[in-house]
């Protein structure tokens, strides 16, 4: 079975589990599409993509290149600057009408200017030809890897809104209208856990696991007793829950709008 995306559990220390980032996994799941009209670059930047992990489309001009883009996900381009049909500046262009996808420009013109004006018209990194594919290859990943940790940011925001509930993560304050809920650390955790998932049903396990970061033991009524707190200091009804919702056999969610 395969094992889940980038994230996995190992055993540490006195046997406790904790979670390790695989970067492999991540790559695998990536697709990079590359644009040249040399057929013989295409394939050799395809070959140490592949070895790396990456899903690999070729395209011999922009024009295909757009077409590529239409009908797959494309997670980063590799894109040439001097192509017939449509060049590599055209072809950003139409790119970054669209779509935000990182770019990395090849060219053999390595001036200053160029450069320029390539990251002027929407590309974020740039190699000059001839270059190490050992080098291209660190590029797209450190682009990618800038672009997952971006987009985490974006799905974990420092301010989350539930109805006329706001939670402010990083200052550890939860507002109903314009009052103030004093909360304890661990039903902040607890809720922001439940906020920042929105849709997920965590079992009392599970919370208890992420918020304690210890084993839970099934006769222990920790979790509940916190989310009674919580909903007495929310005033929120467990027969008519308006943030926490109590999926029966399962756990806890907050719905998601």
């Amino acid at each position: 079975m395969k094992r889940p995306f980038g994230r996995h559990t190992q055993k540490g220390l006195f046997g406790r589990d904790y979670m390790r980032f695989d970067w492999e996994d991540v790559l695998e799941k990536k697709t990079v599409l590359v644009v040249d009209d040399d057929i013989d670059i295409r394939n050799m930047i395809k070959i140490y993509l592949q070895n790396e992990g990456f899903e690999t489309l070729l395209a011999e001009n922009g024009v295909v290149a757009l077409e590529k883009i239409e009908a797959n996900k494309i997670d980063l381009i590799i894109l040439d600057m001097m192509m017939p049909e449509m060049d590599g500046m055209e072809t950003c262009l139409a790119i970054r009408k669209k779509w935000k996808m990182p770019i990395i420009f090849l060219s053999a013109k390595g001036e200053d200017m160029d450069k320029i004006m390539a990251l002027s018209s929407g590309a974020d990194d740039y190699l000059t030809k001839p270059f190490n594919p050992l080098e291209l290859t660190a590029r797209v990943k450190a682009n990618i890897r800038r672009v997952d940790v971006f987009d985490k940011e974006e799905d974990n925001p420092s301010e989350i809104q539930i109805h006329d509930l706001k939670i402010d993560i990083d200052r550890h304050q939860v507002f109903i209208d314009q009052d103030e809920i004093h909360l304890t650390k661990t039903e902040f955790e607890i809720l922001s856990l439940l906020a920042q998932n929105r849709g997920y049903a965590f079992s009392i396990e599970k919370i208890y696991n992420e918020v304690w970061k210890d084993e839970f033991f099934v006769t222990d009524n920790t979790v509940t007793v916190h989310i009674r707190k919580l909903r007495e200091k929310l005033n929120d009804d467990y027969k008519n829950p308006k943030y926490i919702k109590t999926i029966w056999g399962v756990g806890y969610k907050i719905e998601k709008e």
